[in-house]
């Protein structure tokens, strides 16, 4: 599946903002389905097999996250909800039920195409590459098949837990991930009274792979939501002696 002629499902039940994405992503040369309900997104999903799912929260019938919830039990299609600001708990929800991503209303439309391209880039890579792959971001290799990392040419010494959570990161490179799905994944179900050691992990890891961990440009904090691990070559590169 190629970026362009993707097919997206917008679910969205506000009249204007759902023409809007829909004249915008046909422009960009997608293919849309567009619905303001949520049992009829089910139906169109399961009958149209989107690439992505661009999905509000507040819909009139089933709600956004009851439809996430559902799609997520059958598909791995990505999905990024548009929520009204201020909805945090709402948000962290949704990406805890298997959201991709979000983006607050209200939005400039230009950000809502960076988040899809975004999107279905991660989508290519995991249809296109095995689990064994080498991820190359910038000067940063991980090779996660022999369980190396690289930095510049050099090895990166790693704790099991820092290796871990870097496996994690690149391999969900591009979306976010909120905090309990990253305690979820390191320590399993009885982790709830680990996140001062998921922040000290993620220092220490900032401190062996970044540039300048104290602004970081791979592990990107999401204010009250968790983290994102970019998968743009630029943000790995070295730093330039004249930003100093």
């Amino acid at each position: 599946m190629a970026s362009f002629g993707a097919t997206i499902l917008v679910v969205e039940d506000e009249p204007e903002l759902a023409g809007a994405l829909e004249r915008s992503l046909i422009a960009h040369g997608y293919r849309v389905q567009c619905t303001g309900s949520g049992e009829e997104a089910l139906t169109l999903f399961s009958r149209a097999h989107p690439d992505l799912v661009l999905l509000d929260l507040l819909l009139p019938d089933v709600s956004g996250l009851e439809v996430c919830r559902r799609i997520r039990a059958v598909s791995s299609t990505p999905i990024i909800v548009l929520s009204v600001k201020n909805s945090e708990h709402d948000k962290v929800e949704a990406l805890d039920l298997g959201a991709d991503d979000y983006v607050s209303k209200p939005f400039g439309i230009a950000e809502v195409l960076a988040r899809i391209r975004v999107a279905l880039r991660r989508l290519e890579r995991q249809n296109g590459h095995s689990a064994e792959e080498q991820v190359r971001i910038g000067p940063l290799v991980v090779d996660l098949g022999n369980r190396r990392v690289l930095l510049s040419g050099h090895d990166v010494a790693l704790t099991p837990t820092e290796y871990e959570l870097l496996r994690i990161f690149v391999t969900h490179r591009g979306k976010l991930l909120t905090r309990q799905m990253l305690l979820q994944m390191l320590w399993g179900a009885a982790s709830h009274d680990r996140m001062h050691s998921l922040h000290v992990y993620v220092a220490q890891l900032r401190q062996k792979i970044e540039p300048r961990p104290g602004n970081p440009r791979l592990i990107l904090t999401i204010p009250g939501v968790g983290y994102r691990f970019s998968d743009e070559v630029e943000a790995a590169r070295e730093p330039d002696p004249s930003e100093s």
